[in-house]
Formats: C-alpha cells, sequence, structure tokens
C-alpha cells in the first residue's frame, strides 16, 4: 500500500483523464452526443476530451462555470455567479465527435437518447453511499432540471464528476430538506441520480488500483487536499504513483 496527497486542482485534473477514458464517454463520442455541463471540474474534463479527438482551438475553462465560490474578497452575487458573464463560452456539446461550439445543454436537451451522456459537476458528495447533491440558485432549477428531463424521461445517462474535497457527513435528502424550506437563504440542494465518479473511480479506470480516503487538509496551497491509501497488484500501484506524480505540479485554478 502507498499513500499519496492529492490537491483540488489535481484532482480535478485526474478526475478529467479518466473521462476521457471512460468507455460509456467514448462510444458517445464515436456515436452520440456527450454533453459537458460547464463547471470547474468539468472544464478539466473538456480539455481532456478534446485532448483525445485531436485537440481543439478557442476552448478555455477559465470561464466555464455558471456558479462559482470564491473567498470574501472576491465577491459574487448570491447565487454564487460572477457580476460580469460576458465570457461565459457556453456548454460543451460534441456530436459524433464534432464541438458543436456556442451550443448549451439548453439548446440539445430535447433531442437527447438513450446511449448519450450528461456530464454535470455537483457540489455535495455523500461518499459512503455514492450520492451528490447540486446548489441550485436558479428559479427553475438550472441546468440539472433540464439535464433530469433527458434522464429520467430517456435514459441519457448522467454522470456526476465530483471531488473528495466536496465531501459531507450527513445525509442528503435530510441536507435537502433543511436547506430547501420557505425562510431559508442561500441556495437549494438537489440530490440527484446519477453515476458519481471521484478521484478513488479515477485511478480504478486508470491503473486499476484500489484507492481509500484516510486524511485530508493542509497549507499554503494544499488547502482541500485529500490523502488517499492506495493499494493492487506491484504493477498497479507503480501505475497509480507515476499517475499521481504526473499530476502533483498541477498549478490552483485561477480566473
Amino acid at each position: 500500500m502507498r499513500q499519496f496527497v492529492i490537491t483540488p486542482a489535481a484532482g480535478k485534473r485526474l478526475i478529467g483523464k479518466a473521462m476521457a477514458m471512460h468507455p460509456e464517454i467514448r462510444r458517445a463520442l464515436d456515436c452520440g452526443t456527450v454533453v459537458i455541463v460547464a463547471g470547474t471540474t468539468n472544464g478539466y474534463v473538456a480539455e481532456e476530451i478534446f485532448a483525445t479527438i485531436g485537440g481543439v482551438a478557442g476552448f478555455t475553462r477559465s470561464r466555464f462555470f455558471r456558479g462559482i465560490t470564491l473567498p470574501p474578497f472576491r465577491p459574487t452575487t448570491d447565487t454564487g455567479r460572477l457580476p460580469d458573464e460576458s465570457e461565459f463560452p457556453g456548454d460543451v456539446i460534441i456530436t459524433n465527435g464534432i464541438w458543436q461550439k456556442g451550443k448549451t445543454i439548453f439548446d440539445v436537451v430535447d433531442d437527447l437518447k438513450e446511449g448519450d451522456v450528461i456530464l454535470k459537476g455537483a457540489n455535495a458528495l455523500d461518499l459512503n453511499r455514492k450520492r451528490a447533491a447540486i446548489y441550485i440558485g436558479h428559479p427553475k432549477g438550472g441546468t440539472i432540471a433540464a439535464a433530469l428531463q433527458a434522464v429520467i424521461g430517456r435514459r441519457v445517462r448522467l454522470i456526476l464528476p465530483v471531488g473528495l474535497e466536496k465531501r459531507i457527513s450527513g445525509d442528503l435528502d435530510d441536507l435537502a430538506g433543511k436547506l430547501n424550506v420557505p425562510g431559508t437563504r442561500g441556495p437549494r440542494l438537489l440530490p440527484v441520480p446519477g453515476h458519481v465518479f471521484t478521484e478513488i473511480d479515477a485511478l480504478a479506470l486508470l491503473t486499476g488500483a484500489v484507492a481509500e480516503l484516510v486524511a485530508g487538509g493542509g497549507v499554503c496551497g494544499a488547502e482541500g487536499s485529500v490523502w488517499l491509501a492506495v493499494s493492487g497488484e506491484p504493477e498497479q500501484e507503480e501505475a497509480a504513483e507515476n499517475l499521481l506524480r504526473s499530476l502533483s505540479h498541477e498549478p490552483p485554478f485561477f480566473l
């Protein structure tokens, strides 16, 4: 068994690399549609997926999000959105391997079908139950409300790439019940059905190794980091070590 520390940025990059190799996403890239809903983790996912289909000019993850959490000295609106969204590029929609530049999930959701895939980030992770929930700031439910029409109505696959730094200790349904009652201020919370995919899943997919969350925290740029204990066959552990070392200098996310 070997232990590794993973920063949030390195975790996002790791998840992105694994999403690009995910078999359901590969199938949808070949003959279907992949919808990458804007979000900070999904910006890394989009970069890695684009790299597997020959790269693409014009994509940047610097404003690839709608809501965002920033320190108090970098205020947002009360729904977590930047005051100026003029640089928002839209979601990434890839159909039969071709980027439909400028489109959003709202443009294509009615055309999605079984076999297509939606990737949507999350804000709260119940690691024990493999469930995730999403903060809602939009009065009509935002992108997840649109996505669920296709997920529930037409069996479109929903994958939730989410970093371990977003883990919570309570029950998501109980938390949603508290945050969604009338009179409560701040975002609402929606637990959603979908395939939760963390750094642990990414390591399993890319190396075959088994990882377990054992500790967390850090300072001087390591805030929000997690410690993973990784085990497997010697070649799997070595592959995990080589992979994580290659990601260890991933810089923090900046606007």
